[in-house]
């Protein structure tokens, strides 16, 4: 069980760090990181593109987070 929980907080602290910069690439009121990265990648498409797939990788984390979260309090109980 020792094992199991050591692998389990390792995926959850690496999910943790990947949804706090996922969510700092996210647009504030002045556009954010995630516009400059559309633009390096190609600026004839639009950054809404990212901004979705952007929206859908952060999605993705949060769901893989809460799962962790919840198996965590299982395991450590």
């Amino acid at each position: 069980m020792a094992t199991l929980s050591t692998v389990i907080i390792i995926i959850h602290s690496i999910i943790c760090t990947a949804l706090v910069l996922l969510i700092l690439l996210h647009a504030g009121k002045g556009g954010g990181i995630s516009s400059v990265f559309g633009e390096m990648i190609s600026p004839i498409t639009s950054t809404s593109i990212v901004e979705k797939n952007l929206n859908r990788i952060t999605i993705a984390i949060s769901i893989i987070f809460a799962i962790t979260t919840i198996l965590l309090n299982i395991i450590l109980k």
